[in-house]
């Protein structure tokens, strides 16, 4: 089985929760550097949750599953540090 055949049955393990929520997930690619990068679809690419799913359920699955990747990172994870987000930023 190659690298993306493995990462797909990583990811396969984790799909039944994703498409629960409406969402799922789908390889963008994997760099000669053996970087996984992910595209959240659905719910998932809005979820509030979404970086919690990312980095403790597909990154722990892919990184169990296929230990010599050594990064996961998701293009259109929204970046949750940017409080304007939630909330659009005051103007007054």
């Amino acid at each position: 089985m190659n690298l993306t055949e493995r990462v797909e049955q990583a990811l396969d393990s984790m799909r039944p929760f994703l498409k629960k929520d409406g969402g799922d997930v789908a390889i963008e690619e994997i760099t000669e550097d053996n970087i996984v990068r992910l595209r959240l679809l659905g719910a998932c690419a809005s979820c509030s949750m979404s970086i919690m799913t990312f980095k403790a359920g597909l990154e722990q699955a892919i990184k169990k599953a296929v230990p010599e990747i050594v990064a996961v990172e998701a293009i259109n994870l929204s970046d949750f540090s940017d409080s304007n987000i939630f909330t659009p930023p005051f103007r007054g």
